[in-house]
């Protein structure tokens, strides 16, 4: 007999899924509407780069702050503080006069978004218990991850049909109606009396995410090379100078110890190169099908359907069949599929057919997508205790977006300073391989239960 969720564990589900939808979502659905954001505000391609990149910036650099404090506080406080501030954000967003308040607002939208995705993320595990939890983590990943594909879609309505600023202001009604239920749930906020924060750390990885990614966007862009490389080097050293400081720390927020289970550091590695792929892909094929292929954007978002449609039929599904027979034929399989769709990609010529070029491609990438990440979720929550479910969902998060962010910043580099076709084909071939290595990775390193 199929165990059922109580009715508190569906609501608990319901917060998690609206707390990190609006993250997820609003890291997409800014790709399709770049174009018409530069025509109203202005820019070219490296501030395209930093509309996505200064909400990454922040997002990935305070995420694993997000997460100590979802330890050390509440998940429940610290969810409700990151879905106000996330609401508030979102507002100065569509509000903003011109590029540059436009980047800054989306930086301060980053920093609320890092308090959202680990905290409903461990309400999840640890109020629920196996087989409902890899359930329930299929259902969010469904979810969260089906709001980073279907976002091209809404979009591209939006932008199409009104106006890119209210691409942003649709956040406020999910974050309306998180509030609302996260008021009826009967839950005691469960914290960890010793958690603390390392606000050294914290401080380093921001300046090194920071310089890095500052210096790999404008270096390509033509900026005075001899300040730009200084900043990246300073950028490296800072990253390095995180992680001394986390081995010394008494209280840091990326807990090295962690990464003595394979499974948990095989499942990041696979993270980082995975979900690398993922923002590459999604930043080249909506920016390239509106500019280089000409096509609005509603069916630039559209575009993304068939992925879309995949993981909603298939993701719950794989993530209970991963609870049954461990992950790691998923996060093998799934990737080398994905690849496999996106070399699919080169089909793409200056003479444009979706229904021959794209829609094969995007249909089995959404397959192996859907393959994918339900079974790496679970895999790398499934490698901690529960009393550290804050801190391993959030490192996991943080390695997603820190993954995006550098993808982003590197697209100059990787499309030779251009988004035409053929800078297009080599961001699919690059695409490929960032998800060929995540299947290895995750065949090599991966461990199913039954085998520890």
């Amino acid at each position: 007999m199929v165990e059922r969720m109580t009715g508190q564990q569906r609501l608990v589900l319901a917060v998690a899924i609206l707390g990190s939808f609006v993250s997820f979502l609003d890291g997409t659905v800014v790709n399709v509407a770049l174009p018409a954001i530069a025509r109203e505000l202005g820019g070219g391609l490296s501030t395209q780069q930093w509309t996505v990149d200064a909400y990454l910036v922040t997002l990935g650099a305070l995420i694993l702050v997000a997460g100590a404090a979802s330890d050390a506080y509440g998940r429940v406080l610290v969810l409700r503080i990151g879905l106000i501030g996330f609401g508030i954000t979102s507002l100065a967003v569509a509000a903003a006069p011109t590029i540059e308040i436009l980047i800054a607002a989306r930086a301060l939208q980053g920093a609320s978004g890092a308090f959202l995705v680990p905290s409903s993320l461990a309400l999840i595990t640890s109020t629920m218990r196996e087989p409902v939890r890899s359930r329930a983590i299929g259902l969010w990943t469904a979810s969260t991850t089906g709001a980073m594909v279907v976002g091209p879609l809404v979009g591209g309505l939006i932008v199409d049909y009104s106006s890119w600023r209210l691409v942003f202001v649709i956040n406020v009604l999910p974050i309306g109606l998180a509030l609302w239920m996260l008021a009826r749930l009967h839950l005691t906020d469960q914290r960890r009396p010793d958690a603390r924060i390392d606000w050294i750390g914290a401080a380093l990885c921001v300046l090194g995410l920071g310089l890095t990614v500052f210096a790999l966007i404008e270096l390509p862009a033509g900026g005075p090379p001899g300040p730009l490389w200084t900043m990246l080097v300073v950028g490296i050293l800072s990253l390095g100078g995180f992680v001394w400081r986390q081995r010394t720390a008494s209280t840091p927020l990326l807990p090295l110890t962690l990464f003595r289970s394979s499974t948990f550091a095989s499942g990041n590695l696979a993270t980082f190169f995975i979900y690398a792929a993922l923002s590459l892909n999604g930043f080249v094929l909506a920016v390239y099908l509106q500019q280089g292929a000409g096509l609005s954007a509603t069916l630039a978002g559209l575009a993304s359907l068939p992925t879309t449609i995949m993981m909603i039929l298939l993701s719950s599904r794989a993530g209970v069949l991963a609870g049954r027979f461990g992950p790691r034929l998923f996060m093998t399989v799934g990737p080398i599929v994905m690849a496999i769709g996106s070399l699919l990609l080169l089909t793409v010529a200056e003479s444009f057919d979706y229904w021959w070029q794209v829609l094969p491609a995007m249909t089995v990438f959404g397959l192996g997508l859907a393959i994918t990440v339900s079974p790496l979720t679970a895999a790398i929550l499934g490698a901690v205790d529960a009393d550290r479910a804050g801190i391993a969902s959030a490192v996991n998060n943080a390695v997603s977006r820190i993954a995006g962010l550098l993808a982003i910043a590197a697209i100059a580099t990787i499309t030779g300073g251009a988004l035409d076709l053929a800078g297009f084909h080599r961001a699919a071939l690059v695409t490929a391989a960032l998800l060929a290595v995540g299947g290895i990775v995750s065949a090599l390193g991966i461990r199913n239960t039954r085998d520890e």
